[in-house]
């Protein structure tokens, strides 16, 4: 009994750790997303996504990487855009990028693991787009689409829904600054913020648990055995096909697989392998039963298959073109997954001033009506904006929002 109550301590002092070490990079990445939140209007994204050529999936990317989302409101969004007139294959594109492309995942990376993978981040993601886009062309059939279509019309609410249709960017009168600095602007921004970490605060909070017993519980033989540590050309083949299967097998999305990246990488999974694991959030098995009511079983396991082929080809690619360019770690692995306690340090003071901005950001939300939204976040679009609407009102804002 007592052994195992010290493994558990273990196990959630290496999460505490891991949760210190990110916590102002994630404030920091999430405050700059809901300032680009409150400007970019959603109503208008599905207007400027038409067709599948280059200009419009370059645009989806951008817009994406700026609407920075968890991989559910990733989903519903892309879905919302898709019901609106935006192409199939740049709607999935903007999804892509909301969740794969964004300043958060790259903060953690560059603090967890590396800033060679924040890199990757950025670098394999766009190529993620380009052979999903590639595949769509060729094996996406008219009769597919169009079964996805009709079963997206049903509505049918899914997790994130409500979430996903909101829109609170800031009415466009006035100079950047000024329309940020307005009690509109404070209003928007905190709420988006708080939303956005509602969003995502599960899946952090169970990637830190996971990576904490993970580190603590499993012995590295086992994670060098399943990664053929031993045999590097074996291990850079093995890795990108065996990351998403982990991600998948492992249940978490979006920014909270970091954390359990970082354990992997120490455990012996190739560069691009950690590469595919990471862009893997997008079919965990919660996610693909999203699709498949989204979309219909049909389109479900056709993007499971292209997905996980575009995350397998991805891990490849980041390899072959970090490697000779000597940007893939080298020596001994020692992503941080086990330091412990709490020192004076540049992270502390981190945490202190950016958790006092959090806290502004909270508390500004809450006196703005934002309890009756989070009260309705897994909700229907018209819950959320009738609850949206009467909040304006306690302090006389007006936001645009989608009907």
């Amino acid at each position: 009994m007592a052994r195992a109550w010290h493994g558990l301590l273990h196990a959630l002092g290496i999460a505490g750790s891991m949760t210190w070490q990110v916590t102002w990079s994630l404030v920091l990445g999430f405050t700059l997303s809901a300032i680009i939140e409150s400007l970019v209007r959603k109503s208008t994204i599905a207007r400027l996504l038409p067709d599948d050529g280059p200009r419009s999936l370059a645009t989806a990317t951008g817009l994406g990487a700026a609407s920075s989302s968890c991989s559910y409101a990733a989903v519903a969004l892309a879905r919302s855009l898709f019901r609106k007139g935006a192409d199939f294959t740049a709607a999935v594109a903007f999804q892509f990028a909301s969740t794969n492309l964004v300043i958060e995942l790259g903060l953690i990376l560059a603090l967890l693991i590396g800033w060679q993978f924040t890199l990757a981040e950025f670098v394999g993601g766009p190529f993620m787009i380009l052979v999903i886009a590639l595949l769509f062309r060729r094996f996406l059939t008219a009769k597919l689409r169009d079964g996805a279509r009709h079963q997206a019309d049903r509505g049918i609410a899914g997790s994130m829904e409500g979430h996903a249709a909101m829109d609170m960017s800031i009415a466009a009168d006035g100079t950047f600054v000024q329309r940020l600095v307005s009690p509109a602007g404070f209003t928007s921004v905190s709420h988006n913020f708080v939303m956005e970490w509602a969003a995502v605060l599960r899946d952090i909070a169970i990637g830190l648990l996971i990576a904490g017993c993970a580190a603590a519980w499993i012995p590295d033989t086992f994670w060098r055995h399943l990664f053929f540590s031993g045999h590097p050309l074996l291990a850079k083949i093995w890795g990108p096909l065996i990351g998403p299967l982990v991600a998948v097998a492992a249940f978490v999305c979006s920014i909270g697989n970091v954390p359990l990246a970082a354990v992997l990488w120490n455990g012996g999974i190739s560069f691009g392998g950690v590469v595919s694991f990471i862009f893997a959030d997008l079919i965990i098995i919660p996610v693909l039963l999203i699709y498949a009511k989204y979309y219909g079983k049909a389109m479900a396991l056709f993007l499971f298959g292209t997905f996980y082929v575009t995350m397998v080809c991805a891990g490849y690619f980041i390899e072959l073109v970090f490697t000779p360019l000597h940007l893939v770690p080298t020596g001994k692995r020692h992503a941080s997954v086990a330091e412990h306690g709490i020192t004076w340090n540049y992270t502390t003071i981190l945490n202190i001033v950016f958790l006092v901005i959090a806290a502004a950001l909270v508390w500004r939300f809450f006196t703005t009506g934002g309890r009756q939204m989070l009260a309705m976040m897994g909700g229907g679009p018209d819950d959320m904006l009738e609850h949206h609407h009467d909040a304006h009102h306690l302090d006389g804002e007006h936001h645009h929002h989608d009907n």
